[in-house]
């Protein structure tokens, strides 16, 4: 119990570091509430399911490729940009009137997606720590213990997504019109700060 645990924590980890999905929740959470940032951690962790298969089955050597990093870096560029543009232009636009959604839910989840599976540093991340998991488990137990492990992850993942949409959807009850704004445009500001470095990343590996 307390190695699955452990794994359920190592998925917290995983989560809480501050980067675009965190900073694209506490936008969507003060902007349109609880379940527009719930949804858009959730589309973020369906990419890291997609990451998971990807080295589980063994393919991620094709990411290695210089053209196809320098594709990820781009495509995760234009993302963030296009969001933290978005984010934008929705600070300065929102309805601030309680309940008020500036987007679907559909939308949300897709966005979170796209922010994460045009993260070259997650397809990393992953591929570093799943693929230690896959070697450990594989060596010691069995294929039910590395479901188990991997669900523990995800499950931390969750529960980080959770307090996320809960805690930006509070702020939203609970700040004034301006300072949420401000938060808003903070949030936008970082995504597109994380889009030029990612468009950096993409240079150097293209003119490397």
């Amino acid at each position: 119990m307390s190695l699955l645990l452990s794994y359920v924590l190592l998925g917290l980890s995983l989560a809480a570091p501050i980067g675009p999905v965190n900073a694209a929740q506490m936008d969507r959470g003060l902007r349109g509430g609880f379940w527009n940032a719930w949804l858009l951690g959730l589309g973020s962790m369906a990419a890291d399911l997609v990451f998971i298969g990807v080295v589980y089955f063994g393919t991620v050597h094709f990411l290695e490729v210089p053209l196809i990093k320098t594709f990820l870096w781009l495509f995760g560029c234009f993302v963030l940009i296009y969001s933290g543009i978005d984010a934008f232009k929705g600070a300065g636009e929102q309805n601030l009137m309680r309940g008020g959604q500036t987007e679907t839910l559909s939308k949300s989840f897709r966005t979170g997606f796209l922010i994460s599976i045009s993260n070259p540093l997650s397809i990393m991340f992953w591929l570093g720590l799943y693929g230690s998991v896959l070697a450990e488990t594989a060596r010691t137990h069995g294929t039910k213990e590395l479901l188990l492990y991997t669900c523990a992850i995800l499950a931390g993942i969750i529960a980080w997504d959770f307090f996320m949409a809960l805690t930006a959807s509070s702020f939203r009850k609970l700040l004034n019109g301006p300072l949420i704004r401000m938060i808003s445009y903070v949030s936008a500001i970082s995504l597109i700060g994380f889009g030029l470095y990612f468009g950096w990343q993409a240079c150097l590996v293209l003119f490397r």
